[in-house]
């Protein structure tokens, strides 16, 4: 997975830091764009750990900080719920114009009623997802209410919300009661996504009861459980990406993949020089792979290594062939592992029968069985696993012919 940073400009001219998270072979099928939680950052755990679940679900995903928070410019006072809205839709827009339109949006906490008022406006969003969302804006002004009577005496003020410092006006307070939620979500009119957990002590469950009897079908609720409001631990973060991946096929097309073509052969390998790295895509007739180099060689580890291939074709090949033999003997196997490893080591070290001494090619194969198997029948496994095909390719004379096409 590849996470890109941009710079958005939003409406006022503040630079919004955002970050774009790709799947592992960097060719997302749709967009999505987090927003997050009020007075919370793009770089929690949370928004990370559910960005990156919907990756492996095909979607590119944009997480961004709202204006004055993280390392988005502009002051806190600014980020009021308007300005939520519109820096999403500035985010949107940014994406539509450089990379393609989003699809989905995804908001947790005030963030996720920010999403619905924000879908409301853009007709290339499909579906929404709120996360512990309030049911109405005005929900969030609990948290620094201490600061109302300050704020009409001296206009900015200090607030302490959640135990950092904030400063907050007129304006700030008043925008947060502009907004009618409950009518926005009566008018949606698009599939939507109610996630929350029955404890939240921040945002109440009843928010979630609110927000699903206000929208109209197509509409789903999923339970958090135990979950904490800001999804702390991250067993829930990945869970909550996922179900999201998982429930919003539903609603999109599935996208016809371009497949390379195999030109006749059993699979090939493409490397785009201008796009990529060393991110390589491999096509066989039915199946599609990565291969990356490790970040210590200069590639992004989006995907196995070459050798990492061989090796796993070996690994692959060998327990194959155990369970064929184990199955013909009617032994007791339930279980094999092949555990490779590929180095380069030098002749003496391995003592084979060489004319002079070199480096050469090592692969160690390492066996381990799971089952009712007597000494004797590891060890007859252990002989055959010798004589997998793969097994005796790499030990045989190989010869490869290469042309130009």
């Amino acid at each position: 997975m590849k996470s890109t940073k941009l710079q958005i400009q939003n409406e006022k001219g503040h630079e919004l830091r955002a970050y774009l998270e790709l799947p592992a072979n960097q060719k997302p099928s749709y967009y999505a764009i987090f927003a997050h939680c009020f007075t919370c950052t793009s770089s929690s755990s949370a928004v990370k750990h559910i960005s990156r679940a919907l990756t492996k679900h095909g979607f590119g995903v944009v997480r961004f900080d709202f204006t004055g928070l993280g390392m988005s410019e502009g002051e806190f006072a600014e980020s009021h719920f308007s300005a939520n809205v519109s820096d999403l839709i500035a985010v949107n827009n940014y994406m539509e114009e450089n990379y393609q339109a989003p699809s989905l949006l995804v908001g947790h906490s005030l963030g996720g009623a920010a999403v619905i008022a924000a879908a409301s406006k853009l007709d290339n969003i499909k579906a929404v997802t709120t996360i512990g969302a309030p049911a109405t804006v005005g929900h969030v002004t609990k948290l620094f209410s201490h600061g109302f009577d300050a704020v009409k005496e001296k206009g900015d003020v200090e607030v302490n919300i959640g135990g950092r410092p904030f400063k907050i006006n007129q304006e700030f307070i008043d925008d947060f009661s502009k907004t009618d939620l409950p009518e926005i979500t009566k008018n949606l009119r698009k599939p939507l996504l109610i996630m929350h957990a029955p404890m939240d002590n921040i945002v109440g469950i009843e928010n979630a009861e609110k927000l699903y009897l206000n929208a109209h079908h197509p509409k789903s609720f999923v339970s958090l459980d135990d979950a904490n409001h800001l999804l702390s631990n991250s067993k829930d973060s990945v869970y909550v990406g996922n179900i999201i991946g998982t429930w919003v096929q539903r609603y999109f097309a599935p996208q016809e993949n371009t497949i390379l073509d195999i030109d006749g052969e059993q699979l090939v390998a493409h490397l785009n020089l201008k796009e990529d790295n060393f991110t390589t895509s491999i096509q066989t007739k039915n199946h599609h792979l990565v291969a990356d180099e490790p970040k210590s060689v200069g590639g992004d580890d989006f995907g196995p290594s070459p050798y990492d291939y061989l090796s796993a074709g070996l690994a692959a090949c060998t327990v194959m062939t155990l369970k064929l033999y184990a199955e013909r003997k009617k032994w007791a196997l339930q279980e094999v592992f092949a555990y490779i490893t590929y180095s380069k080591k030098h002749s003496d070290d391995l003592m084979p029968d060489v004319e002079k001494p070199k480096r050469m090619d090592h692969l160690q194969k390492r066996l381990k069985f799971v089952g009712d198997l007597d000494d004797s029948q590891k060890e007859r496994l252990k002989e055959i696993a010798s004589k997998c095909p793969v097994h005796r390719t790499l030990q045989s004379e190989i010869i490869i012919e290469t042309e130009i096409i």
